[in-house]
């Protein structure tokens, strides 16, 4: 049987389960983490603070990204009032949860180098195949979270170029301004974008990570 009921697809969205249940969590908690030690605990005291996946999970979110590497956690609640700096401390927390999940990719990326020059057979092919979607996912959740644009975290990583009256009034749109965006790539539209910037991330890191070729190649 082919297709998505096929042994492959289902393979490889069990992976991807797998993965979600790492790569949402470091997300979420890293952004709890630097909101907290900028001044801010309400992350920290909704229990946040946390990689227990069901945390933070937003399930249609959840299910988006399994089967199409796209998707969303349920937002972390920051309180700018808490922060010396509101602008700066927003923009800060929003940038946590994309630099975690490209610290965490670097690391699964390293570890697949390592793991692909030292092991074999099937047990390595398993782990190789889980770490190659972990890594795509938490490059693919980065890239996506650093649209420019509300909900997304590069917005509130841009309201320090912004004026914020203009980006509060976005703010007030930003659950239609999600779900046009989400219509663009359940129809394709930012394909070409989010693949330029998703292969440009991977071939940085594939640099970065090049010291492990040298070594072990």
């Amino acid at each position: 049987m082919n297709g998505l009921l096929g042994p492959y697809a289902l393979y490889t969205f069990l992976l991807r389960a797998a993965a979600v249940l790492l790569v949402i969590p470091f997300h979420e908690a890293a952004h709890a983490l630097v909101s907290w030690r900028l001044g801010d605990p309400t992350a920290k005291n909704a229990g946040r603070l946390s990689l227990n996946p069901m945390r933070h999970f937003d399930w249609m979110g959840t299910l988006c990204m399994i089967l199409g590497g796209v998707g969303w956690a349920r937002p972390v609640g920051i309180d700018v009032r808490r922060f010396r700096n509101p602008k700066a401390g927003m923009a800060i927390s929003a940038a946590a949860g994309p630099a975690a999940n490209l610290l965490l990719a670097y690391v699964c990326l390293l570890l697949y180098k390592l793991l692909y020059y030292g092991s074999h057979g099937a047990a390595a092919a398993v782990l190789l195949d889980f770490l190659s979607i972990l890594i795509s996912l938490n490059i693919s959740l980065a890239v996506f979270n650093l649209l420019p644009i509300p909900p997304f975290d590069g917005s509130r990583i841009f309201l320090l170029f912004l004026p914020q009256r203009l980006y509060f009034q976005a703010m007030r749109y930003e659950r239609y301004i999600m779900a046009a965006v989400l219509l663009l790539v359940l129809f394709g539209f930012l394909d070409g974008p989010l693949s330029f910037c998703v292969n440009a991330v991977w071939r940085g890191m594939d640099l970065a990570t090049g010291f492990v070729d040298g070594w072990l190649g």
